[in-house]
């Protein structure tokens, strides 16, 4: 035998598998549930979100904008009737997928077809008595992209299979978190925090963006945080009115707001938090703004509760802000899930803000964590005056994640 099939065959490094066999195997359960209600015999998970949820499969390349010969084809298929899944994968993830997935069926792909498994996956399926049937595949994932996706339904369509629309199960499976997953969440938040205090040290006239940023970056690895799912922006000046832009090697200056965004993560679960920085005192009519702004905050602390409804924060903040006369000058208000994240996004599927209907009739139940950001545009362009935070909900309290706060801070 040689030392590559060796490997591949037999290599077994110390598992990280971030949570118990229980913890899956009661996930694999919630899944199944939702899956008999969809009517769905069959669910091909392929959103690295997804894949990490059901099994702790994580992975540097899901083959995003790979070239045309190797597809996103790896993906994990979960019967409705059945308390095991199988995880297919390339022989070049055959050791990560041991190392990771608490996958007991892994199914390597035949090496003739390196990462092209889409045949594979089909005739697997059939062969197991899973096909034909209906099957769900999550056609709001940006994995796979269009072309292969059209690629796996044709496949199992061939094989007899009804293929549907089956991105919400995941996606509404992982709203509520285990224990174990709100004590991620707590993790990230203490990272997060750590962050911002590195931001805040790195902060004086002369500095590039990009140094605060790395600053940033280190602290939070040095806590054992992750690589966030966005590139974190901080930003200053005029750039704070774009919140999206990227940190560059533009040079804070003296007199400029300065905003930070961050998200801490552990185990993948990502808590977003932002804070804004003055250097040196801000003009007045830019404190009284900001001074404003974050007395919502402490309108938003007093709802929190299990189970507050989602039209109640929204409404409830939307009036705090017309009183003040802050809602004219707004950016967005609103939220959206927290939860596992991988590049290119944290935004979880759950979102709500009050100029919308959507989830306006839902609930924040126990085990359910949401950011908040309020935003504000600034006289004269100065900037912007941004604020977010996690929102945790748990059986009998609701808090904020952070302990950084919201207030203007001015660096002299």
């Amino acid at each position: 035998m040689t030392h590559r099939d060796d490997v591949l065959a037999n290599c077994r490094p110390a598992s990280e598998a971030p949570f118990s066999k229980k913890e899956f195997w009661g996930r694999l359960e919630r899944i199944r549930k939702l899956m008999a209600k969809a009517r769905i015999d069959v669910l091909l998970v392929t959103a690295p979100e997804g894949m990490y949820y059901v099994s702790g499969y994580q992975c540097e390349w899901y083959q995003g904008q790979s070239p045309r010969q190797w597809p996103a084809s790896s993906g994990i298929a979960i019967h409705v009737d059945r308390d095991r899944f199988i995880h297919f994968d390339t022989e070049r993830e055959a050791v990560l997928t041991r190392l990771t997935s608490v996958a007991e069926d892994i199914r390597i792909f035949p090496p003739a077809t390196m990462r092209d498994g889409i045949a594979f996956i089909a005739s697997e399926l059939e062969k197991e008595g899973w096909l034909p049937g209906t099957v769900g595949i999550e056609m709001h994932s940006y994995r796979p992209n269009r072309i292969i996706s059209h690629r796996f339904q044709d496949a199992l369509e061939a094989a007899g299979a009804k293929v549907v629309d089956g991105t919400d199960i995941l996606r509404e499976v992982r709203w509520v978190k285990s224990d174990a997953e709100m004590a991620c969440l707590e993790e990230a938040a203490r990272i997060a925090d750590i962050g911002l205090g590195a931001a805040q040290a790195e902060l004086r006239p002369g500095v590039m963006e990009l140094e605060v940023y790395g600053a940033m970056f280190h602290a939070m690895t040095k806590a054992g945080g992750e690589g966030a799912a966005i590139t974190m922006p901080v930003l200053s000046g005029q750039k704070t009115n774009a919140p999206h832009a990227l940190a560059s090697r533009k040079k804070i200056r003296q007199g400029e707001l300065v905003l930070v965004d961050v998200s801490g993560v552990h185990k993948r679960y990502h808590c977003n938090m932002a804070r804004t920085y003055s250097m040196g005192e801000p003009r007045k009519d830019v404190a009284e703004l900001a001074a404003k702004a974050c007395g919502s905050m402490a309108v938003l602390k007093s709802i929190l509760r299990p189970n507050l409804p989602v039209a109640e924060l929204n409404r409830t903040m939307k009036t705090y802000y017309e009183e003040h006369g802050l809602w004219r000058d707004r950016g967005w208000i609103g939220g959206y899930e927290m939860g596992i994240a991988f590049p290119p996004d944290w935004v979880g599927g759950f979102v709500y803000d009050p100029l919308s209907e959507i989830n306006a009739d839902r609930v924040f139940e126990p085990g359910t964590a949401v950011n908040y950001e309020n935003q504000f545009f600034l006289p004269r362009h100065e900037g912007m005056y941004f604020m977010i935070e996690t929102l945790l909900f748990k059986d009998t309290e609701a808090r904020f994640a952070s302990k950084v706060p919201y207030e203007l801070t001015v660096i002299e």
